[in-house]
């Protein structure tokens, strides 16, 4: 494609020059205006051909988490997987921009987005206004789900009210802990908070805390996947929520708008439910 944009280019130089010296009306002049013709023609055509470039150098950064299943991990082929990881691909495809995933942990990847080392963040994040407030700027929302309380697989807790003098385990900067935050002062549990999901599932397996709060959908494949000794009490989640594709920076709209539009047509054509049912069906 970029050799084609150069040989018409060059075409369109030829036919302007050869145009010039057609039309003027004495020699002298005809040198003169053909010369210059020719060098601004020239200098359009280097300006052009530059900004075709870096159209189609552009490659976006965009970061993610390291294990939230089902929607990023790494399956047992050593490959990094999951209903983001396939979304993502689905929607560059549909709009035609490049990009590079970086895996680097929830925390590592919402600080890229900020200091600007990564232009979007999508990790199965939240939509909320506490968020927005710090300046998260959310594309539409992609999959709906709760934050729910998980236990140990023989715990007798079936209702917030047994947190009471409990210790709850939280992942840092979740929709999780703000929910186990905005309601522990009511249920009497403290909280201990952890930097990924795993180590946060074990402390609640080994007895160190008797809940730990997750996303439903996460919490479920996770116990599926790994056979965890943990289980979903009933009646202990949040109202549902939706996730979405950040950015932290206005810089990042044209990624943010082709997301949105990628993300309704990829919806439309099936191919998001096709996606979704790979990983949770």
């Amino acid at each position: 494609m970029k050799k084609f944009v150069g040989v018409l280019l060059a075409l369109t130089t030829i036919m302007v020059a050869g145009c010039s010296s057609g039309d003027t009306a004495t020699p002298t002049s005809s040198t003169s205006t053909s010369s210059e013709t020719k060098s601004e023609t020239k200098s359009e055509t280097k300006s052009e051909t530059s900004d075709t470039n870096n159209e189609t150098s552009k490659v976006w950064v965009i970061a993610t988490d390291t294990v939230y299943i089902p929607f990023e991990y790494t399956n047992e082929n050593n490959e990094f997987v999951g209903i983001d990881v396939d979304l993502l691909a689905a929607i560059s495809a549909d709009q035609g921009f490049e990009y590079e995933l970086h895996s680097l942990g929830w925390d590592a990847a919402v600080a890229a987005v900020q200091v600007g080392q990564a232009d979007g963040l999508i990790a199965g994040a939240t939509i909320n206004q506490e968020r927005k407030d710090s300046g998260w700027i959310f594309s539409d929302g992609y999959f709906d789900t709760e934050q729910t309380f998980v236990v140990e697989l023989n715990s007798d807790i079936s209702s917030f009210e047994d947190l009471r003098g409990q210790n709850v385990a939280v992942k840092n900067g979740t929709a999780g802990a703000s929910f186990a935050n905005s309601i522990k002062d009511e249920y009497g549990f403290t909280i201990t908070v952890f930097e990924d999901s795993p180590t946060m599932y074990q402390d609640v397996i080994l007895g160190n805390s008797a809940a730990c709060i997750e996303d439903t959908p996460v919490m479920a494949a996770s116990i599926k996947s790994a056979n965890l000794a943990l289980k979903i009490p009933e009646n202990m989640a949040n109202d549902s929520s939706a996730y979405g594709f950040a950015i932290m920076s206005e810089s990042s709209y044209e990624l943010l708008d082709m997301f949105n539009a990628g993300l309704a047509n990829v919806v439309a054509s099936g191919e998001y439910q096709e996606i979704v049912d790979k990983y949770l069906k």
